[in-house]
């Protein structure tokens, strides 16, 4: 019998307190983003990572824009044989998402020859299409960026917000425009690896070893991190925490004042991320160095710097060690199939592009959305600069365009305000899934990056037995064991706080989170597949990493003593927190 998690907690018309939608404000391919009801129980759904403290109201664009219309658009167009894209529903704040699934066999047979039609031109011409798709993002960027709000009137405001939120859209069908065709080329090299023989675990290795654009911010990171220390500026650093860093810096003086010209020249190329994906109540390191600071503070602690070129030299070193072991299990016909197969991965690498296109849409195509936000909030008089992100997309319209005053809004937005902070606190005990859990799932990208196989499945479903396991299993994502203190979090917030050698737990991570990566003696996630960030990263990075084990966050507690066994795929505790509520401070 199938296992059954309730909905009815969350079954609801309404997505925030004062707002029933009458879902015509955003398109959507197949089907809308909504809330809630009984029906839905009869799907699976899985609670995002992508989002731990939840979204606001003007957050939530990003499950009309990018995960309804991005996803569907782009799984119609190509065609994804087995799925028409993701569909999402709301429960409290935080995004819980289902596979659109195709059934009838005729019909994914249809899809299967039109999308073998259609890949073999993308593929072909994947660099040329990747960079023109680049370009446009990067006009579109440019163009925002070089507009001072502070000159615009309500009215314009409005205008340029709209602007941002179509540029908003268009990277998202950018995104999953080149993100389906590389995942379903990628899905069919695995299939052909695996009905050869080879072991599943080698085959992400085979596209490791390429250099990104979130690597290049963490070189310069780490750059900036031996300038402090030839400086003399350790002292500094430990001596303050990391939102007093830039005062304390300024205050010193001297070299000090160097360094953070130096910085800021950083914050200049690489500054314009933010601290998640695709959330515009996050602000960028331009407008809070926090992150940033505390993570070279976090990185002066450690004896001695991150050796990329050998961590990459390792890398390439691991990929082409398990290419020639694969090949030399062949025959000389299949040795044809998997070179012709691995040449187009590697030529249109899903690994590489999954991580350097998050410099360019994930981390920052919300920033101009946000920015006039805040400028609105500045220009009716708001409370607080994040006001407005707590109205809806028509709510706000409507101030720009004359037709409400903002000040009748204040009220609600006080109380979206709290029932924001209420799904916050909840996030930790949110179920990881809903509805009605399958012995398996077939999309794609919830097996490969969401890492909804066998491991998690198992996992969830023995949810609420979870008291005495001291053992725990999932994918076996990057090699190497590795023993410490684990630092669970929710978000990636108190990330710059995580010190070198600890053992880091999350849901998963995103490439806001990869700094973290060359301080951490290893990592952990309840979801992720073979091509989720964290996998991709601790490849590169050559940290231990095990991914879909279900229940970590739940299992492990912060201050626990564990093992993390890359290698095969386990997790241990092997000693308890004496007190696991300790935070660390840094």
């Amino acid at each position: 019998m199938a296992t059954v998690v309730p909905v009815d907690e969350f079954v609801t018309d309404e997505w925030y307190p004062g707002f029933k939608p009458a879902l015509d404000h955003a398109g959507w391919a197949v089907e809308p983003f909504r809330t809630f009801d009984k029906a839905d129980e009869e799907r699976f759904w899985f609670l995002d990572f992508h989002w731990p403290r939840g979204l606001t109201p003007m957050g939530l664009i990003w499950n009309e824009d990018g995960y309804s219309w991005g996803t569907q658009l782009a799984a119609e167009s190509l065609p994804l044989p087995p799925g028409r894209g993701i569909t999402q529903r709301i429960a409290g704040t935080h995004t819980y998402a289902a596979a659109i699934d195709v059934t009838d066999e005729w019909e994914i047979g249809e899809r299967a020859r039109r999308m073998m039609q259609n890949l073999p031109r993308f593929l072909e011409n994947f660099e040329g299409t990747w960079a023109e798709r680049r370009a446009e993002v990067d006009s579109w960027w440019t163009h925002l960026q070089s507009v001072d709000l502070r000159s615009l009137q309500l009215p314009e405001l409005g205008g340029y917000l709209r602007k941002a939120r179509q540029f908003h859209k268009r990277a998202f069908e950018i995104h999953f425009e080149i993100m389906y065709p590389l995942l379903a080329n990628y899905v069919g090299f695995y299939g052909a690896c695996t009905e050869m023989g080879i072991d599943p675990g080698q085959i992400a290795k085979f596209l490791q070893g390429y250099d990104t654009k979130i690597m290049e911010t963490d070189r310069a990171l780490w750059d900036l991190t031996r300038k402090a220390r030839n400086a003399g500026l350790g002292e500094v650093f430990a001596a303050h925490d990391a939102t007093a860093m830039r005062a304390a810096l300024s205050a010193h003086g001297g070299a000090a004042a160097g360094w953070l010209t130096e910085f800021d020249d950083f914050l200049q190329v690489y500054g314009y991320r933010t601290e998640g994906s695709c959330d515009i109540a996050l602000p960028s390191w331009i407008e809070d160095p926090t992150p940033a600071l505390g993570m070279v503070k976090t990185f002066l602690l450690k004896d001695t710097d991150h050796d990329f070129e050998a961590a990459l030299a390792n890398a390439v070193e691991e990929r082409e060690a398990a290419i020639d072991a694969a090949r030399s299990s062949l025959s000389r016909e299949e040795q044809e199939v998997f070179d012709a197969g691995l040449a187009s991965c590697q030529a249109a690498n899903f690994p590489w592009w999954q991580d350097d296109h998050n410099y360019y849409i994930d981390l920052r195509v919300s920033l101009p959305m946000r920015w006039a936000t805040q400028q609105i909030a500045e220009v009716v008089g708001a409370d607080a600069s994040d006001d407005t992100i707590f109205l809806f997309w028509p709510e706000l319209l409507q101030v720009v365009d004359g037709e409400r005053n903002f000040a009748e809004f204040k009220g609600i937005i006080n109380d979206r305000k709290q029932y924001f902070d209420h799904w916050y606190g909840r996030r930790a005990s949110m179920p990881k899934v809903l509805g009605t859990i399958p012995e398996a799932v077939t999309d794609p990208i919830l097996i490969e990056i969401f890492g909804l196989n066998s491991h998690f499945l198992t996992a969830v479903q023995a949810a609420g037995d979870d008291s005495d396991v001291k053992t725990l299993s999932g994918v076996a994502a990057s090699r190497g064991r590795a023993r410490g203190i684990a630092r669970v979090l929710t978000d990636a917030d108190e990330l710059h706080r995580v010190q070198p050698g600890e053992i880091l737990v999350c849901e998963s991570t995103s490439p806001n989170w990869t700094p973290a990566f060359a301080k951490i003696a290893a990592c952990v996630c309840d979801g992720g597949g073979t091509l989720s960030h964290a996998a991709i990263v601790g490849r590169e990075y050559g940290v231990p990493t095990v991914t879909a084990v279900g229940l970590a966050t739940v299992v492990i507690s912060d201050g626990d003593e564990v093992e993390v066994d890359g290698t095969n795929g386990t997790v241990t505790v092997f000693k308890r927190a004496e007190h696991p509520d300790e935070v660390v401070s840094a």
